[in-house]
């Protein structure tokens, strides 16, 4: 356990103080403000537009690091070939691995963290409250993050960087649609179809389970047993993920 420890708490040093990280934690705070003027100047109530432009921005934000640190971390190990030296050690590469996935876990709730308290400001100087429902929304799309990043992960363990990219990045956009593609293809008589939209719904993850940012905006009711629901299938297909990236990871040659 301490050698996953050491290796998390280097991964999450070198994170923090790689410029991808503050670039794109720059990037979400000008949306966010972006936001609030957008909000003065559109009809209706701009609080509603504060609140979603800023849940939309810690989980892009969020996502874009989990892709573009994620898949770095284990390919840029290989290719300046230090990860000869690390694991010349006594360590096993499951442990490096899952060091790695912790480090940048811990990087992602800091940059979480650090834009959901700039939000609820932001709502407490326009309403003088704050909107602590929000957290119903915020601590599903953490959960989302480390999901992807974990695919980010496995996708690392044996392609190139550009690609672990592209496909990363396409699992999350088609886990936000899997639903819909799912009815749209029942509406066909295409059974290739069919029966591609159904292995893409239960096989890909849906991401749309633990989104609650437009039911949190409107008031719409939300239990915390479909939060913790929500969660708890995030964390079991994530470690699923891990899993099999550690068993590919096992395996490649990196010699």
């Amino acid at each position: 356990m301490g050698k996953i420890i050491a290796i998390a708490l280097n991964t999450f040093r070198e994170s923090i103080r790689d410029r991808i990280f503050y670039s794109l934690l720059f990037f979400a705070v000008v949306l966010i403000l972006f936001s609030m003027v957008l909000g003065n100047l559109t009809i209706g109530d701009p609080l509603k537009i504060i609140k979603d432009f800023g849940l939309g921005s810690i989980s892009i934000v969020g996502t874009l690091i989990a892709i573009f640190v994620g898949i770095g971390m284990v390919y840029k190990e290989m290719e300046k070939k230090t990860i000869f030296l690390i694991l010349s050690k006594p360590l096993a590469r499951w442990q490096f691995l899952i060091g790695k996935y912790c480090g940048l876990s811990l990087t992602i709730l800091v940059e979480v963290v650090v834009m959901s308290l700039f939000l609820f400001i932001l709502c407490y100087l326009y309403s003088r409250d704050i909107p602590w429902a929000l957290l119903y929304a915020i601590v599903p799309i953490y959960f989302e993050i480390l999901l992807i990043l974990a695919i980010a992960f496995f996708f690392s363990t044996f392609s190139t960087s550009f690609l672990s990219g592209m496909f990363t990045l396409s699992i999350f956009i088609i886990g936000h649609l899997t639903r819909d593609l799912k009815n749209i293809a029942e509406t066909t008589e295409d059974a290739l179809l069919q029966g591609l939209s159904n292995a893409m719904y239960y096989v890909l993850p849906n991401l749309e389970f633990l989104n609650f940012k437009t039911r949190v905006v409107h008031h719409l009711s939300i239990t915390p047993a479909e939060v913790i629901l929500s969660i708890a299938y995030s964390f079991f297909y994530t470690m699923a993920v891990l899993l099999i990236a550690i068993f590919i990871f096992q395996r490649r040659d990196i010699s």
